[in-house]
């Protein structure tokens, strides 16, 4: 397993090792063990969460007020463009985003801590995205943040037509730089 620090640093793209020939391909998508060696960190994952999306579907950017998750995602069909937005009010980071391609074809994931915003965009047909959280999904403190917030200004690549969101999503907040802590 390969780790690299994103341009924020608690945020990791993890390569898994595949093991492909002529048949197909084996990769351990998830072994706590190599995980905790690889990136030195103990989580406990308690959710599992998997969607399915239609080429152009945006989801996010979600967070959670009270019981963050920190989250280990990763496509098993298709294509997405994936963003985390650092909205930790302490840390050196605070409102800076980064962004990756994960797709079925190259196996990549990524880790995203709690305390940081995360949305994704389908650039494929549709996609099926697996995330592993660290704590429970708590409707009440779930916030949505705008995909398109001019502050931010998220480099989110042209699918040919306008972002197809929820009513949730389309009703995104502001990322609010004056309420740093």
């Amino acid at each position: 397993m390969q780790v690299t620090p994103c341009a924020i640093a608690d945020v990791l793209l993890i390569e898994p090792k595949v093991f492909g020939d002529d048949r197909g391909f084996f990769y351990e998508s998830f072994n706590q063990r190599a995980f905790a060696q690889a990136t030195g960190l103990d989580v406990h994952f308690v959710q599992d969460n998997h969607s399915k999306s239609a080429k152009g579907v945006l989801r996010g950017l979600h967070y959670q007020e009270q019981h963050p998750q920190g989250k280990l995602v990763r496509v098993v069909a298709g294509e997405v463009f994936d963003v985390a937005v650092d909205i930790r009010p302490h840390s050196p980071t605070y409102g800076v985003w980064v962004g990756e391609v994960l797709s079925a074809k190259n196996n990549r994931q990524l880790w995203i801590p709690a305390g940081l915003a995360h949305g994704f965009l389908v650039l494929s047909d549709s996609a099926e995205f697996l995330y592993k959280t660290t704590d429970y999904y708590a409707p009440a403190f779930e916030r949505c943040m705008a995909w398109n917030d001019p502050t931010l200004a998220i480099a989110w690549p042209d699918v040919g037509e306008p972002p197809k969101l929820s009513a949730k999503d389309a009703a995104g907040t502001a990322f609010a730089v004056d309420g740093r802590a």
